[in-house]
């Protein structure tokens, strides 16, 4: 599952929304719903994510919270470290091999880190 997938499904469970009512709502089908909520789909595109929010009622933060992870959830990541130093391919491509074996504990210290450095940018 992706974090943004987590999340639709807490909120979707905290309205008693079905999969497919939500679906019907969102004029989706409840197939495409099923996969983007199991992190099986992209990221869901700017339009979708304010569909979402306004079926949720989510205003200010709370629908700015539900973007950022939704532009956090691509399930499939593609990094091109050409043009980089060689300090930086190393790094992707050990991270590439690393991160299928660390605990969620380790993912999330290192999701911590990386969020910090890139607010630090």
């Amino acid at each position: 599952m992706t974090p943004f997938g987590v999340k639709m499904r807490a909120l979707r469970r905290q309205h008693a929304i079905t999969m497919a009512a939500m679906a019907a709502e969102l004029k989706l089908s409840p197939a495409y719903l099923s996969q983007l909520e199991r992190g099986l789909r992209g990221a869901p595109s700017a339009a979708m994510l304010d569909q979402i929010c306004a079926l949720f009622g989510l205003i200010w933060q709370d629908a700015e919270d539900l973007k950022h992870l939704g532009r956090l959830s691509h399930p499939r990541v593609v990094l091109d470290a050409r043009g980089l130093g060689v300090e930086a391919v190393l790094a992707a491509n050990l991270f590439a091999q690393l991160l299928p074996k660390v605990s969620a504990e380790e993912a999330r210290q290192m999701a911590e880190w990386l969020e910090q450095r890139l607010d630090d940018t």
